[in-house]
């Protein structure tokens, strides 16, 4: 006769059925996925009531800096915790994502994901891990830094915040900021203790096998913990299918879309009985035989156009230090909090070009361009915070400091072919100079307590970036260097309407320095068919934003409401200048443009009986170029709607989730094979496994997930005008054991 258990979990799909019956009815779709507690430690099975209170309360430090519950924060916020991290087995911190409101994911591949925040990406958004900014100056603008380079088994749990967040973080948190908070040693007191934790993950798509492990234990007043994974993915296939204009008759392969890595890191914790802690952390990331992405054109009824990105080689490397105390009770702080970090990011890039001439020539006739780049981006920052609480006020106030410097080389080969014996043309000028990027702040944040039922958050931020070139073989033209002195400002507040009700408000600025290739770069393009001189006279990107909001929780539902318009002026374009050099067009960047994104986002999650829950999110964007009203600026969706429905019984779960993603005609599609609108498209998942199993004195885990489970053929909206599809129908089964 089967067991009590094995019945429960062979009736997950009748209850699956059950909960999707009921999200159907529901109206409203949440803000912030239903998170648990940050600092709770989960056990091996935690009861319903357990669950539901955690779940109803998630907690963030990154709007705040403060742990503030995201009900009382004026900020929209979103929080992704452990289990959401271990249950959805991701690629990287930028998969989980995708079933965000206002969140987007640009790029494919487990290495390459990047995220996008209310319609910015790249540089517009500042990533960090554990409060300390990833972000790298040495990227283009449209590229910010990797998610991946922390491993996402090591991660905790994520915090988005979106809208600008230059108060508390300076430079590049113009759009939004995403936490990237990791698994910390536990300081227990007492006697040693020691745990671990070791898994394995299989992928069918491109062949996934990642091993993972980690250790960690407590003695006294120290604690530490040891990580470490290993991965190998090859390339995926797209399925067959119809998107926009384009059809893929067969199953098709998507080049350089794997990654070989590792990742290795270790941290050691101190904290004494008086309100002392400090700790060190050492991680290192290595990559190998990463890519852009890409499918050969003429699979995409294309002519013989080629354009491979590839990156051979990364090596990430990151120190940190911090000393924390608490109940100091002096006149000018009750608490400090002192961090420094230094972190080198050396990679190579490159790129394989081809470029037909056409009609006319010979058959094969064209241009090929090879080039190479290898950048080493050496980082070190610190920050000082001090918090002090009065009577009715809490000040958060401090100031951070960081310098980077790049050094890099450049190597370029163009060869024209189809006229007679190729002539190879190279090149070993760098195309930026060897330079520096620092940047001084200072910052003062009040959360003030008016009333009983009103609290107003005001703060401010000034803050010094200079940019300035080094010596670099090759260049023997000097290219000034140039500062900029910036000034930010916020005001919050949150009034409790009800018990349950609260209206939210904010009203701020933001800015984004230039980076050092938006400045300096100087020489053709890496495609060949311009020619880009340096702007050393560049001014910050600065952006205005408001949001207006609602948020409701009570017993065990939650909605959330929130509106919101950001205005960026002095964005940084390209534009031409009307000048030629060696033949080819003369192009600069310059601060001409302004950007103006308006949207909602509006959700709700409910805890039903018999562990049901029910969860969804939509989100609408709509942006415009101010200046040039006729030309698309869309980079992201336009509207995109989350549902999930999930059960638990004792130790067995299952989730079903469908994302639709609406269609998007103000986009800069170029000569996307899709046409000139992106689609719209809709994408189920399911998940599920048993939790906590025990044999001996080990709890076991098993995840199995099922991800577009339609097969459906379709690729996000910032893939779509270099067309890059999402992986076929796929299936990623995870085994975790822990001691």
């Amino acid at each position: 006769m089967p067991s009590i258990f094995s019945l429960r979990c062979a009736a997950l799909r009748l209850a699956t059925r059950t909960a999707l019956a009921a999200l159907a009815i529901a109206t409203l779709s949440p803000i912030a996925l239903l998170a648990q507690q940050p600092t709770a430690k989960p056990t091996p099975v935690a009861d319903s009531a357990a669950m539901r209170s955690t779940q109803l309360r998630p907690v963030t430090v990154t709007a705040t800096r403060q742990a503030t519950d995201v009900h009382d924060v004026p900020t929209p916020v979103s929080v992704l915790d452990t289990s959401a991290v271990r249950e959805r087995t991701p690629a990287n911190a930028a998969d989980l994502l995708r079933e965000l409101p206002g969140v987007d994911v640009i790029g494919v591949g487990p290495n390459q994901n990047r995220p996008s925040i209310r319609g910015q990406r790249g540089q517009r958004i500042l990533l960090l891990e554990d409060g300390v900014r990833l972000n790298n100056s040495r990227r283009q603008q449209d590229f910010g830094e990797l998610p991946a380079l922390v491993d996402v088994s090591a991660i905790e749990r994520i915090e988005v915040v979106r809208g600008p967040a230059s108060v508390l973080y300076g430079t590049d948190a113009i759009g939004g900021v995403i936490n990237l908070i990791t698994q910390a040693p536990f300081v227990r007191g007492g006697p040693a203790t020691m745990g671990g934790h070791a898994a394995y993950q299989y992928g069918s798509s491109g062949a996934l096998g990642k091993g993972e492990g980690s250790l960690m234990g407590s003695a006294g007043d120290f604690a530490w913990r040891l990580g470490a994974s290993t991965r190998r993915v090859g390339n995926y296939s797209a399925p067959q299918g119809t998107f926009g204009k384009l059809t893929l008759a067969n199953d098709t392969e998507v080049l350089d879309g794997g990654v070989k890595d590792n990742s290795l890191n270790g941290s050691l914790a101190w904290r004494s009985a008086t309100g002392g802690s400090a700790f060190v952390k050492v991680e290192r990331y290595l990559a190998d035989n990463a890519g852009f992405g890409y499918i050969p054109n003429a699979l995409l009824g294309g002519d013989a156009t080629k354009i491979q990105i590839q990156y051979p080689h990364q090596d990430f490397q990151k120190v940190s230090a911090g000393y924390t105390r608490t109940a100091m009770q002096l006149p000018f702080a009750d608490k400090v909090e002192l961090t420094a970090y230094s972190q080198r990011n050396r990679r190579n890039l490159a790129q394989d070009i081809f470029i037909p001439f056409g009609p006319g020539t010979p058959p094969g006739a064209g241009v090929s361009i090879q080039t190479g780049n290898y950048t080493d981006l050496a980082t070190v920052g610190s920050r000082l915070e001090f918090v002090k609480a009065l009577s009715r006020v809490v000040l958060t106030y401090g100031a951070d400091a960081f310098v980077d410097r790049s050094f890099n080389t450049d190597t370029s080969t163009q060869t024209v072919i189809g006229f007679g014996p190729p002539h190879p043309q190279a090149s070993t000028q760098s195309s930026v100079p060897n330079a520096t990027l620092s940047s001084i702040g200072a910052f003062a944040q009040g959360s003030i307590a008016a009333t009983d039922r009103i609290t107003l958050i005001v703060g401010g931020r000034v803050q010094q970036v200079e940019s300035a070139t080094k010596y670099t073989p090759g260049i023997t033209a000097a290219i000034p260097g140039h500062g900029n002195s910036t000034g930010v400002y916020a005001a919050n507040a949150l009034m409790r309407l009800t018990d349950d009700l609260n209206l939210v408000a904010t009203y701020g600025s933001g800015f984004r320095a230039p980076n050092l290739v938006e400045r300096f770069f100087n020489g053709p393009t890496p495609e060949g068919s311009a020619y880009q001189i340096a702007s050393p006279d560049l001014k910050p990107e600065s952006s205005i934003n408001a949001d207006l909001g609602l948020k409701y929780r009570r017993s065990r539902f939650t909605a959330e409401l929130s509106v919101f318009n950001n205005d960026i002026s002095n964005g940084i374009l390209v534009v031409p200048t009307g000048a030629t050099q060696n033949r080819l067009p003369v192009y600069q960047n310059v601060n001409v443009g302004r950007i103006r994104t308006r949207g909602g986002e509006l959700g709700a999650g409910l805890l039903l009986d018999h562990g049901l829950a029910l969860r969804a999110n939509y989100s609408s964007i709509a942006s415009a170029n101010v200046l040039n009203p006729q030309i698309p600026i869309g980079d992201t969706f336009a509207s995109k709607l989350n549902l999930a429905a999930s059960w638990t019984v004792d130790r067995c779960w299952i989730e079903y989730a469908v994302r639709r993603n609406g269609e998007q005609k103000d986009i800069a599609s170029g000569t996307s094979p899709i046409g000139n609108t992106l689609p719209a498209f809709t994408v189920h998942a399911l998940r599920g496994g048993i939790r906590g199993w025990q044999i001996g004195s080990t709890h076991q885990d098993l995840t199995v997930s099922v991800n577009n489970l339609t097969n459906a053929l379709y690729a996000e909206a910032a893939n779509s005008s270099f067309f890059r599809p999402e992986p076929r129908r796929n299936v990623t089964l995870a085994l975790a054991t822990s001691f």
